[in-house]
């Protein structure tokens, strides 16, 4: 198992996986045995994780925002402080409301379908370049019943030629080409594309600022997520691009993660 610190956790979720039962399961019936055919199942999904194939990948599912959604080699695995992505645009969006939001990028659907449920008299768009990570969007949201998005295949703004939106969310790829993690690290197994931001990781970043702005109401905000080092660069991108009241959020580690700013 991985030096992570996780080995005990990522075998009983693999075993629950396997079993079909949770993992309080294990402590309420000890007694139980595992059939022969799952100890098969299982020691070849601990060999799995061993070369670090990510948890998610291995049983197909991950919990964002209390939904659980499906997710394969086409969808980024979310974040648990891309949560704080969600909660930034909360704040923004008062219940009532009835606002346009885009989420670009939307990979899994995980930052749409939080908002979606949360505000559901809003209507969302939420796009993606990748038609199969748009299938498995498509179909977590139709598992909440969420009707209020609509998903396009659309590399980022292209798709959208004359559409203005409230509200603009993106966690677009932050991370610097460099990063040695692309090689050895549990993220090579993920799509780069959805990762590998460029030159400091601020290649896809620099395009989304000046290219928002065609794409926002007179008032509306642009709402990104990015690595723990990018905020003042980020911000410093806002104000040259006709935004204003720039704003940068901590996640729960206290690394800054979310910035924003809305447009004059």
């Amino acid at each position: 198992m991985p030096a992570s610190g996780s080995a005990r956790l990522d075998a009983e979720i693999l075993l629950a996986f396997v079993m079909r039962v949770s993992r309080e399961f294990f402590y309420a019936r000890p007694e139980n045995t595992v059939a022969a055919g799952q100890i098969c199942d299982y020691q070849s999904l601990i060999a799995k994780r061993a070369s670090g194939f990510p948890i998610a990948y291995l049983t197909g599912q991950k919990e964002f925002w209390s939904a659980e959604l499906t997710v394969n080699q086409h969808t980024l695995i979310p974040r648990p402080e891309t949560e704080c992505l969600v909660e930034t645009a909360l704040e923004l969006i008062p219940g009532h409301a009835s606002l346009d939001i885009l989420d670009l990028g939307t990979g899994s659907g995980a930052i749409a379908i939080a908002i979606a449920g949360e505000r559901p008299g809003s209507q969302l768009t939420a796009v993606d370049i990748v038609a199969e990570s748009l299938s498995v969007a498509q179909a977590n949201a139709g598992q909440y019943g969420l009707s209020n998005i609509r998903f396009l295949q659309s590399d980022w703004f292209s798709g959208l030629p004359d559409a203005v939106f409230d509200i603009i969310v993106c966690n677009p790829p932050y991370v610097d080409s460099r990063y040695h993690g692309f090689t050895d690290g549990e993220i090579r197994f993920e799509p780069r594309i959805a990762l590998d931001g460029g030159h400091q990781g601020l290649t896809i970043i620099n395009h989304l600022i000046p290219a928002a702005i065609r794409h926002l109401k007179p008032g509306g905000y642009l709402l990104l997520e990015h690595g723990y080092d990018q905020a003042l660069s980020i911000r410093h991108l806002f104000k040259l691009h006709r935004f204003s009241s720039m704003r940068t959020r901590c996640d729960y580690a206290g690394k800054e993660r979310v910035s924003y700013a809305c447009l004059l």
